[in-house]
């Protein structure tokens, strides 16, 4: 008993090497103790390196021992509690104990699948799109739209999907980044978050069944973990045939399936096809002479819809049951960027790396923008009106130029 009450005063998670000690120590003083503490040491998987990061509530451990202790003292409660009512306050004291003490401690240790973990910021996301997201007006007001309704609805009425269309380098990774980053405290980190490759995941034309069962499988564990699971499928043009359709049943309107709802996940598809399509309207919306702003969702989305279903590779969302069932809830196209949009991201790009010489935009030089963006190719080849590869080669033409500049940047320069 001695032992066991020592761990009381001396318990310290942060010096907790090896668990499985513990639980051999407390096993000589009783297998009851033994098998709650096994419950509290084993229950989750637990990763023994993260340990060392973590702020605990010693309460807790504390509490949790006393209760060790307590069934080693009166393993029948009765000799403890005494009379009925006694034993009857007893049963409802501990239990309330148990499952306060273990759940509090539980989600301090480990990752819960709760507020302290999701929580949509809803000024933040439109602060970040606003703020980073460069010449997409029509993605703005559809993303912020559609996450808000989805997460501030107590029941929605099934998952949501969001399908991102558009060329490379627009901006598509980059807004399901900034989505992440405002529902869950480590963004893409999160292990709500889970982020796919279709050519690093689904490499293989042949094994549509298998990957198909193991994609199956692989949703219906985290969505039973967490129903505020996300999803995001990136190249999804370059997935095998068809094998997106095995998700359907979790993106329809149904209570559950299996006893796990799945209405309130998220999935967003990414995708260059329709991007051709979205790039020939935006250029002839631009040749009439309109405002890029006067072009609306409605102008573009069933363009975008149509390309996707008969996409000529016959991959990704061709002929799938997820359009034709209208189980997406929004085709949202990229537009293809200008260049004063690509300006922007030089700007961003130089204050991100050179923050002591640039505060912000406004103070970085013309010339260095300039500099920067004669190094990028734009079509088409008369009028040069839109990136070819967007932004997405921004950065490393902004370390090219810069390199000659002289200026230290925010992480030093290292030599070569």
């Amino acid at each position: 008993m001695r032992e066991v009450k020592s761990y009381v005063e001396q318990i310290d998670l942060w010096q907790i090497n090896n668990f499985q000690s513990i639980i051999s120590s407390v096993e000589s003083e009783s297998g009851i103790a033994s098998n709650l503490f096994s419950v509290l040491i084993q229950s989750c998987e637990f990763d023994k390196l993260k340990i060392t990061e973590l702020q605990i509530c010693t309460m807790n451990i504390k509490t949790l021992v006393w209760v060790v202790i307590l069934t080693i003292q009166c393993p029948l409660l009765i000799t403890c509690f005494g009379p009925v009512s006694g034993l009857v306050a007893g049963f409802a004291g501990l239990g309330s104990i148990i499952y306060t003490g273990f759940q509090g401690l539980r989600c301090k240790i480990f990752v819960c699948c709760d507020k302290s973990q999701i929580s949509l910021n809803i000024v933040g996301l439109r602060q970040n799109l606003s703020q980073y997201l460069h010449g997409q007006h029509l993605v703005e007001k559809a993303v912020i739209g559609h996450i808000k309704g989805h997460l501030q609805s107590v029941d929605p009425p099934k998952a949501l999907v969001l399908s991102f269309h558009g060329l490379t380098g627009v901006g598509k990774n980059f807004v399901s980044r900034l989505i992440a980053d405002n529902i869950y405290k480590d963004g893409l980190h999160s292990p709500f978050v889970h982020l796919i490759s279709a050519t690093k995941e689904f490499p293989h034309e042949g094994m549509v069944p298998f990957y198909k069962d193991t994609l199956k499988k692989w949703i219906e564990g985290n969505v039973t973990k967490c129903e505020r699971s996300m999803f995001i499928f990136d190249e999804v043009d370059k997935l095998p045939s068809l094998l997106l359709d095995v998700i359907k049943p979790y993106l329809d309107h149904y209570l559950q399936l299996g006893g796990v709802s799945y209405r309130k996940a998220i999935f967003i598809f990414l995708s260059n096809a329709g991007g051709t399509e979205i790039g020939r309207l935006a250029l002839e919306h631009k040749q009439s002479g309109k405002k890029r702003e006067d072009l609306h969702l409605s102008d573009i989305e069933g363009s975008v819809m149509v390309s996707a279903i008969n996409a000529d590779n016959h991959n990704g969302l061709w002929h799938s049951q997820l359009i034709s069932n209208h189980l997406i809830t929004s085709f949202i196209p990229f537009l293809p960027l200008e260049k004063e949009h690509v300006r922007s991201c030089i700007r961003d790009d130089i204050v991100k790396k050179y923050p002591w010489h640039f505060y912000d935009q406004h103070v970085v030089p013309e010339d260095y923008v300039d500099e920067v963006l004669q190094e990028l190719k734009f079509y088409p080849p008369a009028e040069q009106f839109f990136s070819v590869t967007g932004c997405k080669r921004v950065s490393e033409k902004v370390d090219y130029v810069m390199i000659d500049k002289n200026i230290r940047t925010s992480i030093g320069r290292k030599e070569l």
